[in-house]
């Protein structure tokens, strides 16, 4: 199933009632978000910049959510788990590649470490609980994963899902795996940027506006208001 399906709707008529109910359910889904506690396992790191990768879902809404993270200094949409041949959208979303929509993200630890990254993921960006699948998404390249870049941000990740497992904060099990860090493909141009982009898009309002909405709520600490975008000049 690819994500622009659940995007399109028959006609004008349609397409009002579909954001009259985004309207009428921004609130509901904004409360979805979990307040997430600040992770006990951190390392310092004296690095002037680190690489993390990141899959929770559509990556528009996962990009549009670090890209208002203070001290993040890129975050790339694309691909990671499967094979370059292959990291192309429309081949991704036949789910049987590997793949999982992902974002990189390049961060300054001086200002957001690792562990602050996992917290905004889990509180506001994925739901941790679905299994391949988030929100109106299906399939493994929606699935809720981590693929760390180092043998201490395995560390920090595996330590921190331990700890948000103690913590009951869901009624379901967490099912976001730790996967081994493989080839990110930046996905295709146009998916870029594209909840700064396309704020008026439906599915932008009803998924993941409200992220970025929680983002700014929860954690003013951490939220930088212009966004980082990959192409600077259209923002």
């Amino acid at each position: 199933m690819t994500r622009f399906a659940p995007r399109l709707f028959a006609g004008a008529a349609a397409l009002g009632l579909a954001f009259a109910l985004v309207y009428g359910t921004a609130g509901a889904a904004a409360e979805s978000a979990v307040h997430a506690p600040a992770p006990i396992v951190t390392v310092a790191s004296t690095a002037h910049s680190e690489t993390a990768i990141f899959a929770g879902g559509c990556f528009w809404g996962v990009q549009g959510v670090f890209q208002h993270v203070k001290g993040v200094k890129s975050a790339v949409s694309g691909f990671t788990g499967g094979g370059g041949d292959t990291a192309h959208y429309e081949r991704v979303s036949d789910g049987d590649t590997g793949h999982a929509e992902s974002v990189r993200v390049v961060f300054d630890p001086s200002q957001v470490s690792y562990a602050d990254l996992l917290r905004v993921y889990f509180s506001v960006i994925t739901d941790p609980t679905q299994l391949n699948r988030q929100g109106p998404d299906t399939g493994t390249q929606y699935r809720s994963a981590l693929f760390p870049t180092s043998e201490a941000q395995r560390k920090v990740a595996a330590a921190y899902i331990d700890q948000l497992r103690k913590a009951n904060l869901w009624k379901q099990p967490i099912v976001t795996r730790i996967e081994r860090a493989q080839a990110f493909y930046p996905a295709e141009a146009y998916h870029q940027d594209y909840l700064t982009l396309h704020p008026d898009s439906g599915y932008i309002r009803y998924n993941d506006l409200p992220k970025v909405a929680a983002l700014k709520q929860m954690y003013p600490q951490l939220w930088r208001e212009k966004p980082v975008l990959v192409n600077a000049t259209r923002g």
